[in-house]
């Protein structure tokens, strides 16, 4: 977003088209963005936060609140009811016509065989789908690349291959990380970028350990901040919302060493991570920032900078519609300290802290694991059983070591998945039975289920 002091080739006018309530808008209603240069203009949608459809249902006449700290990690998990309702909250409720694109996006990538079950995730194709403005055909090849760039940079191995055990040292010289919510339950990011370092962060760290440590927090807010949050608020979370402070910040802050790191962790963000930003305020701009602000725009992509608002000194009263104050670090304006942790930055504070929350999203984490197996090897074993049927006049012999060698690897997937469940419930035995009534349900359920499968299995082999 411009600052009143930007010229008028780089002004912007946004037009908004809505339906329904205030501030909700459908997936096909966008923002459109006119970027004016002189005579040319070009036209870029935007759509409405990735949250506006994942929203459950509320009581009638019902007010969202904001949440705290406090609250969040207070909160009384058994109101999620059974788990089904937890599954409800973490997979959202899907936009019919998104669901609809997302599916014939789907099916294109099955059929040409592109389409890694693990990856086979209707937020993740939502994502790049809308990044890309449906466009299927872009969308293809900027997920390919996600894909290919995933087995190169090893993201999946980096939670075993990779400690960043420099992790104290370099807040010191870098001060950022994340810390708490925002009223409508995502998580908050903040860096004091004036306070940067750069030489100091050389020495302690290095750019490839750096870039690995970033992509480590973003696989980190996928995977459990988000899904905290979304436990915490009921809803679902699948953006944060950031704040950068550039207080004392000038053209020395953009040295070539930062340039780079910028450049890179803005290549990762927006070619394999898009659509995680709700809203950027960049507060404390002050003249040098302003000068800086028009070299740093050139390496943003349009859709990004219209989620950017820039702030001057007086930035408070926007933070606080946004922000309750118990989000806030002191030196924002707001009432935490975090003094226990040594600091707001060094907290990591958060609905992700809260150990029953995440045990819950662990659990489901398991058993749609395990479930994704079974159904995987289920069809294969299917499919093996037709082709015994085909063959069986000529090649009894081969397609009968075939139809049991994957009955065995179904049978094996299924007592893995027994043990590992077995192995959780071991784990959990001692929280207190009232607060994890939800969790054996869950667990009690898919054990039966699975139980049921390895009879079924062992009866075809006898």
């Amino acid at each position: 977003m411009s600052t009143p002091e930007t010229k008028a080739e780089d002004d912007r006018d946004i037009v908004i088209t809505k339906s329904g309530k205030k501030d909700e808008s459908s997936s096909s209603s966008v923002q459109r963005l006119k970027f004016k240069s002189g005579s040319n203009s070009k036209k870029k949608l935007l759509h409405p936060p990735i949250e506006t459809h994942w929203d459950l249902p509320t009581q009638k006449g019902k007010k969202r609140t904001s949440f705290s700290i406090k609250s969040m990690l207070s909160y009384p998990l058994m109101k999620l009811g059974r788990s089904k309702s937890i599954e409800m909250i973490l997979e959202g409720t899907h936009d019919p016509n998104d669901e609809s694109i997302v599916q014939n996006f789907r099916e294109m990538l099955s059929r040409e065989g592109l389409l890694p079950p693990k990856h086979n995730d209707y937020h993740t194709l939502l994502r790049f789908l809308r990044m890309n403005d449906f466009d299927m055909t872009i969308s293809k090849e900027m997920f390919l690349n996600y894909l290919k760039w995933r087995k190169e940079f090893r993201v999946d191995m980096i939670h075993k291959e990779f400690k960043f055990t420099e992790y104290t040292e370099v807040k010191k010289c870098y001060p950022h990380g994340y810390h708490g919510v925002d009223r409508f339950g995502r998580p908050v990011y903040i860096e004091r970028i004036g306070m940067i370092d750069i030489n100091k962060l050389w020495q302690v760290t290095t750019n490839e350990r750096f870039i690995k440590y970033h992509v480590s927090e973003q696989e980190k807010t996928l995977q459990v901040r988000y899904p905290a949050c979304s436990l915490a608020a009921k809803r679902h979370i699948a953006s944060t919302t950031s704040i950068l402070d550039v207080n004392g910040i000038g053209m020395s802050n953009f040295s070539k060493p930062a340039r780079y790191i910028f450049m890179e962790i803005q290549k990762i963000d927006s070619s394999y991570y898009p659509e995680t930003l709700n809203k950027l305020f960049i507060v404390n701009a002050g003249s040098g920032f302003k000068m800086l602000w028009k070299a740093v725009k050139a390496f943003l992509g349009e859709r990004t900078v219209a989620k950017i608002q820039v702030l001057g000194s007086n930035y408070l009263n926007v933070l606080l519609e946004a922000i309750d104050p118990s989000n806030l670090p002191t030196f924002l304006g707001g009432n935490c300290t975090c003094s226990d942790a040594g600091g707001c930055l060094m907290s990591d504070q958060g609905p992700w802290k809260n150990s029953e929350l995440l045990e819950m999203i662990q659990t489901v984490s398991v058993t749609e694991e395990i479930d994704g197996a079974c159904e995987s090897n289920n069809s294969v074993s299917d499919g093996s059983l037709m082709h015994k049927k085909i063959d069986m006049q000529n090649k009894d012999d081969v397609s009968s070591s075939m139809s049991s060698a994957l009955e065995e690897t179904t049978y094996s997937s299924c007592r893995l998945g027994l043990q590992k469940i077995d192995g959780l419930e071991t784990s959990l035995g001692d929280i207190k039975n009232q607060k994890i009534k939800t969790l054996e349900d869950a667990l009690q359920d898919t054990k039966m289920a699975l139980k049921e499968l390895a009879q079924h299995i062992e009866q075809q082999k006898i």
